[in-house]
C-alpha cells in the first residue's frame, strides 16, 4: 500500500518518512510489505491509511500544482482525520500519533466478542432505526453509519445485533455482519471518546484553510476551536456521510477526488447522487486523469 507512490514522488516519500519519525517505528515498512495480520490491526490501519491518504494528496499537489483549493474536505470517520490535515487543521505527525491512540482507545472499549455490527441493506433511515429499538431489548443498538440510500450501519451489543439480524431479514431487509474487531460509531465507544478528548487537550489545532465538513452533523467547519470536540463527538456517534454528501452538493460542488487507498466512497456517492462525479486517485498514473477531470 503507496509503494508506487513513495518510489515515484518526493513529497510521497517525506510523508511516509515524516510518520515513521513522528510514530518512531517503520510504519512505511508495514505498509509496503506487510503482513497483513498485522496491518489490519486498527492501531496500525488508522495511521497506515492517514498516511497513505496524505502520501497520495501530496504527490497530487506535486504532479499537478495548478490544481485549485477544494470548496471543501471530508472524509469518512478515520478519513476525517486525513481531511482536517489536508486542511491545515492537524499536521500530519499529529494526526497520524492521534489515530494510532484512537484505534487501541477504540479496540480496548469493548471486550473482545462482546460488540458487533452489521449493514443494514435496503430499509431507509426511519426503517433501521425502528429496527434498532425493537431489537435492542435493554441493550445498545444505534445506526453507526449512514453510509447511502439503502445501506446504514448498526453497532451495538452482539446480541442485539444479532437479533436485529434476524429482524431485518423477517421485514424483507439484508443483514450482513462486518468483520469488525469492534462496535464503532456506538455509545458503547465511550471510554474511546474519553481517551481521544484527553490526547486533543494536549495538540494546537490551528484554523482549516478550507471548511471541513464534520462527521458528527454533516456542517461545514472553519472553526478551530471546534475541531476537538467534532472529533470527540464523531467516536460515539453516527457518521453522517450520506447527508455530508449532500451537503457538498448544496455548496455547487460537482466533482470529487477520493483520495487514498480502494474506491468505497466513490461507490457510495454514486448511490447517494448520480450527478457528482467521484475520481479514485491511489496511484502515481491516476494523477494524469485528475487534471481534466475537473476542468
Amino acid at each position: 500500500m503507496g509503494k508506487a507512490l513513495f518510489d515515484n514522488s518526493k513529497r510521497a516519500r517525506e510523508v511516509f518518512e515524516r510518520a515513521d519519525a513522528a510514530l518512531g517505528r517503520p510504519l512505511s515498512k508495514l505498509c509496503f510489505e506487510g503482513p497483513l495480520s498485522e496491518l489490519t490491526l486498527t492501531a496500525n490501519t488508522q495511521p497506515a491509511l492517514v498516511t497513505t491518504s496524505i502520501a497520495t494528496l501530496e504527490a497530487l499537489r506535486e504532479a499537478l500544482p495548478e490544481l485549485p483549493e477544494p470548496e471543501c474536505v471530508l472524509g469518512h470517520s478515520l478519513g476525517e482525520y486525513s481531511a482536517l490535515v489536508a486542511a491545515g487543521a492537524l499536521s500530519l505527525e499529529q494526526a497520524v500519533r492521534l489515530v494510532e491512540l484512537r484505534g487501541r482507545a477504540m479496540q480496548d472499549a469493548v471486550p473482545a466478542g462482546e460488540g458487533a455490527m452489521a449493514a443494514i441493506i435496503g430499509g431507509d433511515i426511519a426503517q433501521v432505526e425502528e429496527l434498532c429499538r425493537d431489537a435492542a431489548e435493554g441493550e445498545i443498538l444505534a445506526c453507526a453509519n449512514f453510509n447511502s440510500p439503502g445501506q446504514v450501519v448498526i453497532a451495538g451489543g452482539v446480541k442485539a445485533v444479532e437479533r436485529a439480524s434476524r429482524l431485518a431479514s423477517d421485514r424483507k431487509l439484508k443483514a450482513i455482519a462486518l468483520p469488525v474487531s469492534a462496535p464503532f460509531h456506538c455509545s458503547l465507544m465511550r471510554p474511546a471518546a474519553q481517551a481521544v478528548a484527553d490526547a486533543l487537550s494536549q495538540i494546537q489545532v490551528v484554523q482549516p484553510n478550507f471548511p471541513v465538513i464534520a462527521n458528527f452533523d454533516a456542517e461545514l467547519n472553519t472553526d478551530a476551536a471546534r475541531v476537538r470536540e467534532l472529533l470527540v463527538n464523531q467516536v460515539c456517534s453516527p457518521v453522517l456521510w450520506q447527508q455530508s454528501i449532500a451537503r457538498a452538493r448544496q455548496l455547487g460542488v460537482t466533482a470529487a477526488f477520493e483520495v487514498g487507498p480502494g474506491k468505497i466512497l466513490a461507490g457510495l456517492v454514486k448511490r447517494i447522487d448520480k450527478e457528482l462525479r467521484v475520481l479514485g486517485l491511489s496511484e502515481p498514473h491516476h494523477f494524469l486523469e485528475a487534471s481534466g477531470f475537473i476542468g
